[in-house]
C-alpha cells in the first residue's frame, strides 16, 4: 500500500445504494450492477478510457449505507441508460494494489483494506467520503481509500 495524492476526476456510470451487510449475503447489488454496466456501456480502452468503481454518499462508516457507481472516465455514453456522474475529489488516498485474476484480486484487495483499518492505531484514518477502485486492465486493481494522517 502507498499514499498518493490524486487529482479530481469525473466518472460516468450506473449506481446502486447498498451496504456491506447486504453485499456479504445473497442480497448484494454490486455484482448485478457490474453485469448491467458491462452490457450497457462500451468502454474505449484503445482511446485511454478506464473503468472505475466509486463508493460515495456514505451514511456513516463501513456499517452504513453507501452508493456505488460502476463507471468509466470517458466523455461519451449511451443515451437513455440512466447514466450518472460523480466527482472523485482531489485528495490523499491510501492505495491497495493487486494483480491476478478477477474477482479474486478484488476480494483480496478489499480484505487488505478492512484488515488495515481494523487494526489499533493505524497511521491513516479512513474518511468515508469518496473511495474508488481503478482498473488499469483486466488483471489489475487499485483500491483508493480517502484518508487523513493521524
Amino acid at each position: 500500500m502507498e499514499l498518493r495524492i490524486v487529482s479530481e476526476k469525473i466518472i460516468s456510470g450506473l449506481t446502486a445504494r447498498t451496504n456491506n451487510k447486504a453485499e456479504m449475503s445473497s442480497n448484494g447489488k454490486i455484482p448485478a450492477l457490474w453485469q448491467l454496466f458491462d452490457k450497457t456501456v462500451s468502454v474505449n480502452y484503445k482511446q485511454g478510457e478506464r473503468v472505475y468503481g466509486v463508493y460515495f454518499n456514505y451514511e456513516s462508516d463501513h456499517n452504513g449505507m453507501f452508493t456505488v457507481l460502476a463507471g468509466f472516465d470517458g466523455q461519451s455514453y449511451p443515451e437513455g441508460k440512466n447514466i450518472e456522474q460523480v466527482i472523485i475529489p482531489g485528495s490523499k488516498y491510501l492505495v491497495f494494489s493487486k494483480k491476478g485474476d478477477m474477482p479474486q484480486i478484488a476480494i483480496e484487495a478489499w480484505m487488505e483494506v478492512w484488515e488495515y483499518f481494523s487494526q489499533d492505531n493505524p497511521e491513516y484514518q479512513r474518511l468515508f467520503s469518496t473511495d474508488f477502485e481503478f482498473y488499469p486492465n483486466e488483471k489489475e486493481i487499485e483500491i483508493h481509500i480517502a484518508v487523513r494522517c493521524l
